[in-house]
């Protein structure tokens, strides 16, 4: 009995100190780029900076963040991210419902996955993809960052297939009950969904936040881009057209290590602090279905 104590203690402890350096390896990338960041030009450039800022300094977010146009970028990346997540969100859940019913429940069932399949393998190119939006009179709205991904067919095949691995009985008994579709979906399946739900939330989150490249061919004006396109246009290409005399003699005192790593940072904060609030949606997504009566 001993024995076992012994040996389980010692695998505790093994085990602890594996996770904390994993959790390190996971860690560093992010507190390597927070300390550059933070650090004076020179020390950045020489490589002496890894885990603690050397000529603590603010100098690389002061450039970034004392431009009104980084604030309204800001303001703009927000909304897109607000907006764009609701909305797919939305149709990813009403598209993921009906596609997980049995062809005999729903008749093309069938067609319809394959459509929508199909959209994620054959493209019609970038060129018909910016004229439809421009025919649609989109360009320079915030429509125009969000209307053209409202689908996401991937998260909808994710969620359609959590929701085949739902108990039917559940949908019988509501249906006895007297409840319809709309009812079953918004009280039953989605409310038993939200692990995957929140898991798709945050994969939305993230590629809205990164997206930059459509901002930059579809906005008309600089003072539209959301944030990560006034970022890659202003820090990472160095676009002096949108920049003042003073901000780009100021470029030139900043070394690139350290604006590419304050960008990185800013650009990761808003997710890091969303995470911890869809933590215990994954925890509980890990153990669904785990146990079963």
């Amino acid at each position: 009995m001993n024995i076992t104590s012994l040996s389980g203690r010692i695998f505790n402890i093994g085990n602890s100190i594996f996770l904390l350096l994993l959790a390190f390896l996971c860690l560093f990338p992010l507190i390597n780029i927070l300390a550059v960041s933070l650090s004076s030009s020179t020390a950045a450039s020489a490589g002496e900076v890894s885990l603690w800022p050397v000529d603590f300094t603010w100098q690389s977010y002061h450039f970034v963040m004392q431009k009104p146009e980084f604030l309204k970028s800001l303001g703009i990346s927000v909304e897109r991210v607000l907006l764009g997540t609701t909305l797919n969100m939305l149709l990813t859940i009403m598209l993921a419902y009906p596609l997980s019913k049995e062809s005999s429940a729903f008749k093309g069932r069938l067609f319809y996955v394959w459509f929508f399949v199909l959209t994620m393998l054959v493209s019609g190119g970038l060129i018909p993809w910016y004229l439809v939006i421009q025919k649609l009179h989109l360009l320079g709205t915030i429509g125009a960052l969000i209307l053209p991904g409202a689908v996401n067919v991937f998260n909808a095949v994710l969620l359609l297939n959590f929701y085949r691995g739902l108990p039917r009985e559940l949908e019988e008994a509501a249906f006895v009950d007297g409840a319809g579709y709309w009812k079953i979906l918004w009280s039953i399946y989605v409310p038993l969904s939200m692990p995957a739900i929140a898991t798709l939330i945050l994969f939305s989150m993230v590629g809205h936040w990164n997206s930059w490249f459509d901002g930059l061919i579809l906005m008309n004006s600089p003072d539209k881009y959301p944030l990560q396109s006034y970022m890659q246009t202003v820090v990472i290409n160095r676009d002096l057209s949108l920049v003042s005399m003073a901000d780009a003699n100021s470029l030139g005192d900043i070394s690139d290590r350290t604006l590419k790593s304050a960008q990185i940072f800013l650009a990761a904060l808003p997710i890091i602090c969303v995470y911890p609030f869809l933590q215990r949606f994954f925890i509980k997504g890990v153990v669904v279905g785990s146990v079963k009566e």
